[in-house]
């Protein structure tokens, strides 16, 4: 896999009209926007063959990253390397973080370490 910290780089390039931010440039990626319903989480996983870039688009969102809480404002981002434990969950209010998955991206290749849903 390429070095995920140049990948996950982001790039700010100012333009007349204003800007843009690029995420990715020819690389093999798939991207997400995730949608956490009021008080929901989703398990608590880790993943071998790929890494995630996440980037919340809405207030209420909690990032747990190897066990440390991180309660983002709009537009944080967070890198997940391969293997680190995650999990993304809502203080309360519906939220939706984005997504970018970095590697070979499968859903099986989630392992799921506690979930409140019966599927560890």
């Amino acid at each position: 896999m390429q070095d995920i910290d140049r990948l996950a780089a982001v790039i700010r390039d100012e333009r007349p009209w204003g800007g843009f931010e690029r995420f990715t440039l020819n690389e093999v990626s798939t991207v997400k926007i995730i949608e956490v319903s009021p008080g929901q989480r989703l398990s608590l996983q880790r993943h071998e063959h790929r890494s995630e870039l996440w980037v919340a688009l809405d207030p209420g969102c909690v990032f747990e990253v190897d066990g440390k809480r991180i309660e983002p404002a709009v537009g944080d981002r967070v890198l997940i390397q391969q293997g680190q434990t995650h999990r993304l969950s809502s203080s309360g209010p519906a939220t939706r973080i984005l997504e970018i998955a970095f590697g070979h991206f499968d859903e099986d290749d989630i392992e799921r370490l506690e979930d409140s849903y019966g599927r560890s």
